[in-house]
């Protein structure tokens, strides 16, 4: 008997798991094939959006009426999720079987790193595909000179998809977006749930323009894809995402600014910070104050910023719909060094400001000079 198990947070599943799946049974020649929610991944500290419980009924989704099936032992187990019991697990389970754990090209990159590789490999062989532009196939001569023995590699390379670009689009009510990764009774079983939605502050998205709301979303995919890697909480990028324009377009006289009261001498441009993060509190009721800082300064940036403030300063400058000269080493920098790409794009900044002959806003200079007199860089 051939089995295949296919472990990851599927946060939520998508096409691409599911056409890997089929892929492996029709190159694999597999009778089974084992989707494995993890409860808490070892590379994910911040743990899942989704509960184990809903992500585990979204792959039942997903399987039904499909040769593939639904492995809850990672949930059961709780705690931090490790591929080398899981794989012990399985062999005890079907002895003698032909067992194999699929893997992207990410996650073969990072297997040299997992806890006991040598212990997975004792109990299966390692199955790897590609992923958009990322190939596997250099990897073969260091996996056997590591291990003494080679992976698997499946004739096939799954398209870009992201989990975490599919709660955004969740999030901002993408449906279009989503119908395009989900799975039909997928996306049904999250729109029943109502999973991935803030409605506390959905609201905030009815005062921007179409631009302005799409606009954000992308400020949300590129701070969510950075957050992570910075240990920021995913719900926090995107709800400081969601909100940091709300202000862009509410009148002053508009009732719901009532007894907001700005910083003397804010330049136009800048004041929609203000009025936003006053808009967050006092009409969506947000109450964290790192996210209000964010929607704050994410315009003029100040001194001493927060993580946060610095990735929503960043991706409101630099998302994809972006075009200025020199953005794209701006770009590079924000996923290699975020304090650097900071202290680039407010020289950037400045530099403009002052070829227009445009008022520099003080806290913007202060940044800058902090910046300069506490980092590397100057």
């Amino acid at each position: 008997m051939k089995i295949a198990l296919f472990g990851g947070s599927f946060d939520p599943v998508h096409r691409e798991h599911m056409r890997l799946a089929a892929k492996a049974r029709e190159e694999l020649g597999l009778d089974r094939l084992f989707f494995i929610p993890s409860y808490r991944a070892p590379h994910k500290a911040l743990g899942a959006v989704a509960s184990g419980a809903d992500r585990m009924e979204l792959l039942l989704s997903a399987c039904r009426g499909t040769f593939a099936e639904v492995s809850d032992i990672e949930l059961r187990a709780g705690g931090t999720s490790y591929t080398y019991l899981t794989c012990r697990a399985f062999r005890e389970k079907f002895q003698g079987a032909e067992l194999y754990f699929l893997v992207g090209a990410d996650m073969l990159e990072n297997f040299f790193s997992w806890r006991e590789p040598e212990d997975i490999l004792e109990n299966v062989t390692l199955v790897a595909c590609g992923r958009g532009e990322e190939r596997v196939g250099g990897l073969h001569g260091r996996f056997r000179s590591r291990f003494g023995k080679d992976f698997l590699e499946l004739a096939f390379s799954g398209e870009e998809v992201s989990s975490t670009d599919l709660r955004v689009a969740l999030a901002f009510g993408d449906r279009e977006a989503a119908e395009l990764g989900l799975p039909p009774a997928v996306l049904e079983e999250i729109e029943k749930k109502g999973l991935y939605r803030y409605p506390q502050i959905e609201g905030a998205l009815g005062l921007l323009t179409e631009s302005r709301r799409a606009h954000s979303e992308r400020v949300a995919r590129m701070a969510c894809a950075r957050a992570r890697s910075l240990a920021i909480p995913e719900e926090k990028a995107l709800a400081a995402s969601m909100l940091h324009d709300c202000g862009k377009y509410v009148g002053r006289d508009d009732p719901m600014l009532r007894g907001f009261c700005p910083p003397e001498d804010v330049p136009d441009p800048v004041l929609h910070q203000y009025t936003g993060a006053y808009l967050a509190e006092h009409v969506f009721g947000v109450t964290d104050e790192e996210i209000l800082n964010a929607v704050r300064y994410h315009t003029s940036g100040r001194e001493d910023m927060t993580k946060l403030e610095k990735l929503l300063f960043l991706s409101d400058m630099l998302e994809e719909g972006r075009s200025f000269e020199g953005i794209a080493p701006l770009r590079e920098a924000f996923w290699r060094d975020l304090d650097l790409c900071l202290y680039l794009s407010l020289k950037h900044q400045l530099a403009y400001l002052s070829a227009q002959d445009a008022p520099v806003y003080r806290l913007t200079q202060q940044a800058f000079d902090w910046l300069k007199t506490h980092t590397r860089f100057e």
